[in-house]
């Protein structure tokens, strides 16, 4: 199975200013995270962020080429307390909205036999493209609950990191274990592309080059 970008949305987990320093192959992984970045703007994938208690914990923010480019997407940034960013709403923030119900009702209102058969306004896209640090704890944990919530989850190795390399690689295995597809940038970049006469392909062999 290949990487569809119509059915994808890409998730940047914690790229957060005093951590980065910290993580293994730190500047590797941020320029792996901005590809994905500007292909998934580019090809109108919707682009997520989180930070972990980026004020109270003195992470701070995203790195500003991140944040910049999430905010130029038109996506939001999650505050997350739990390391898992599925425990503070990120699963809600991928599904689309509930299609509205007649006579200003709402699905709440209905019947609770009734309420289940809300349907969302499209089919949604379920495919979450995920990358982030660190890969054995925020990456990880957001990756397998998301598996839990029935997405699919393909995880960005060489834009994924943690402050070792033996934890990060653990991390990997735990998620290939769990059915997480385990891919690269690079592979994300041409599936999601699929051709060499797609518009964008030339601005991606300058992006990964």
């Amino acid at each position: 199975m290949l990487l569809d970008a119509d059915d994808s949305q890409l998730v940047l987990v914690d790229y957060q200013l005093r951590l980065m320093p910290a993580i293994f192959e730190s500047q590797q992984v941020i320029a792996n995270a901005v590809r994905l970045a500007r292909l998934a703007a580019a090809l109108q994938v919707p682009l997520w962020g989180t930070e972990q208690m980026s004020e109270k914990a003195g992470l701070g923010p995203n790195v500003p080429e991140i944040q910049t480019l999430i905010e130029g997407a038109g996506g939001r940034v999650l505050q997350k307390m739990h390391f898992s960013a599925v425990a503070d709403g990120l699963a809600d923030m991928l599904r689309p909205p509930v299609r509205k119900t007649p006579a200003g009702g709402n699905a709440r209102s209905l019947p609770k036999h009734l309420q289940k058969n809300a349907q969302p306004d499209e089919e949604g896209r379920g495919t979450i493209v995920l990358a982030g640090c660190e890969t054995h704890v925020c990456l990880m944990q957001t990756a397998l609950d998301l598996l839990q919530e029935e997405f699919d989850v393909w995880v960005v190795t060489d834009a994924c990191s943690s402050r070792s390399e033996r934890n990060r690689d653990a991390a990997f295995d735990r998620l290939a274990g769990n059915g997480a597809e385990l891919v690269t940038t690079e592979m994300v970049a041409f599936e999601w592309l699929r051709a060499a006469d797609h518009p964008f392909f030339r601005e991606t062999l300058a992006l990964i080059k």
